[in-house]
């Protein structure tokens, strides 16, 4: 996911993602603990869209208060 097309989306859109990815992240924790997660790249990489996520609606909430 690139941060380009997260900017394209509406807040709305951007929270819709975020929640979907946190139910995907306590998934794959699950996996992990019970030893059935066979490739672990998955974690980081959902990790990393949350953290974008968080970023761009930091943004975008900066600059609708600043309007």
């Amino acid at each position: 996911m690139k941060a380009l097309d997260l900017r394209v989306q509406t807040i709305d859109q951007l929270k819709e993602q975020l929640v979907t990815l946190k139910k995907e992240s306590l998934n794959l924790r699950f996996q992990r603990a019970s030893g059935q997660l066979e490739g672990t790249a998955r974690m980081r990489v959902v990790r990393r869209d949350i953290a974008r996520i968080n970023t761009v609606l930091t943004e975008k909430q900066h600059a609708s208060s600043q309007d």
